[in-house]
């Protein structure tokens, strides 16, 4: 099945020594740093737990919840995590899929993002809850309710998340084989052979040769086929939880497009701030240069010039019809009490990244960098700007006022420090996670990296 795949014949493999030296020394050798990073980060996460467990103690309302907002971070977090997995995971699928030169190098870090981000995003849905006991009903056949987005919402992102794991795995086998092949020259010790058996399983019976090579790279190729529309059901079902409802503000028709170029914006973001961090923490300059976060950042910004042209057209439709609910709902994001993240999120979001990347100057590692802060941070905002004011919005409306409804009557949702250390520890998670995954994995993928040097110089060009 693997043959439909048009994957180019490997050709002679060439092993480089320096590269293989660089990237797999952090596997085999701890970095000085790593242990107080684990610590530190480990401690955040663990102050996030102590919190959700005082929630747990004292109900919804020690999070902000309350009648008048029955809705808030906790569902922001949930599309934002799940999002940015979703960018990484088509952003490598797409590389792949073009045979794009000079993809070695991020595919492995992009993949790894996708994987960490998934599960936290995930979990978001516990908390949500509010009663952990409640998840049964999502996982035992009597409880199911075939009517609900929620529901669908845990099919999609469970089959997804077991693409994302196997996507992750199929171009680790290689690597694999070498750091195993580097392990059974060190000397023998319990941490050597506690490796040498996990590598052992991950290898299983690949050998190497060109014909496996081949099976192998065809099966990336149909799995990189498979994912892209998996992933676009993941954000577009989670949509619908939104989308079904009789809100105004939620009950958009754009929502599933919207939610999908919002994940692939975000998503390439966090990639970005991934490879820089990896790049500078593992020393691996000589193999990711300024060429690559450029070439991201291009990418980038095509998502966020298209998610631009989305809120805009969002805007418009609900407040050119000038009906009650919708125009109320965009008064109060545009000119009313939710303004100020409106705002920042469009300008620091939306047209600060988009002038770094259009002045040459600018358009640097350093700029992609911090336009790439700004596209993370200020999209999470923008999740907000999207859960809270359909969620406070009253439903007793005055035609009278000059925003369609009694300001007064609006709810409000009280950030407490629990969803406050909840959201940090989640945060604080995804680097704790990379840290951990590149502790036993290779950071890039040596045996890809050493192909496309090696088709390169066959084809007489340059990745």
């Amino acid at each position: 099945m693997t043959d439909v795949i048009a994957t180019p014949a490997p050709v002679e493999h060439r092993v480089d020594h320096e590269l293989r030296s660089a990237v797999l020394r952090p596997v085999l050798e701890t970095p000085r740093w790593w242990w107080p990073s684990i610590l530190v980060l480990g401690a955040v996460v663990v102050l996030g737990i102590i919190a959700w467990i005082f929630q747990l103690a004292h109900g919804l309302g020690s999070a902000g919840y309350n009648n008048g907002a029955f809705w808030g971070i906790y569902e922001s977090n949930l599309v934002a995590f799940i999002g940015v997995s979703y960018g990484g995971a088509v952003v490598s699928a797409i590389l792949r899929l073009t045979h794009q030169g000079w993809r070695a190098p991020l595919t492995r870090i992009a993949e790894a993002t996708a994987l960490v981000t998934l599960p936290i995003g995930m979990i978001f849905i516990i908390p949500h809850l509010g009663n952990p006991g409640k998840i049964w009903e999502l996982i035992w056949l009597p409880y199911w309710n075939l009517s609900s987005p929620i529901l669908w919402d845990f099919f999609a992102v469970s089959t997804y998340l077991m693409a994302t794991i196997v996507f992750f795995y199929l171009p680790l086998v290689p690597d694999a084989q070498v750091v195993l092949t580097q392990l059974d020259a060190e000397a023998p010790s319990t941490r050597v052979r506690v490796r040498q058996t996990l590598y052992r399983v991950l290898v299983g019976r690949f050998g190497g040769t060109p014909t496996e090579r081949r099976r192998l790279n065809g099966s990336i190729g149909l799995l990189a086929i498979m994912i892209i529309p998996m992933a676009v059901s993941v954000h577009s079902v989670l949509s619908f939880a939104f989308a079904s409802s009789s809100r105004p503000g939620y009950m958009e028709t754009i929502f599933p497009v919207y939610f999908v170029v919002a994940a692939l914006y975000s998503g390439v973001a966090l990639v970005v701030l991934s490879v820089a961090a990896v790049r500078k923490l593992y020393h691996l300059e000589s193999y990711i240069s300024s060429r690559h976060f450029v070439r991201l950042g291009f990418l980038m910004i095509a998502f966020g010039a298209a998610y631009l042209y989305l809120t805009f057209t969002e805007y418009l439709i609900d407040g050119y019809s000038n009906t009650a609910g919708p125009a109320a709902w965009v008064y109060q994001i545009i000119a009313g009490r939710y303004w100020v993240p409106f705002w920042f999120y469009f300008v620091a979001g939306g047209l600060v990244p988009i002038l770094i990347m259009a002045i040459k100057p600018l358009r640097t590692m350093t700029g992609v960098t911090v336009a790439s802060v700004l596209v993370v941070l200020s999209l999470w905002v923008k999740r907000l700007v999207i859960v809270i004011p359909p969620a406070t919005e009253p439903i007793v409306r005055a035609a009278t006022k000059g925003s369609g409804a009694v300001s007064g009557l609006w709810g409000t949702f009280h950030f407490t420090w629990v969803p406050i250390s909840i959201t940090v520890a989640a945060t604080a998670a995804i680097p704790l996670l990379l840290l951990i995954v590149f502790r036993f994995v290779p950071a890039l993928s040596v045996t890809e990296m050493e192909e496309v040097a090696a088709e390169s110089s066959h084809q007489g060009g340059r990745p």
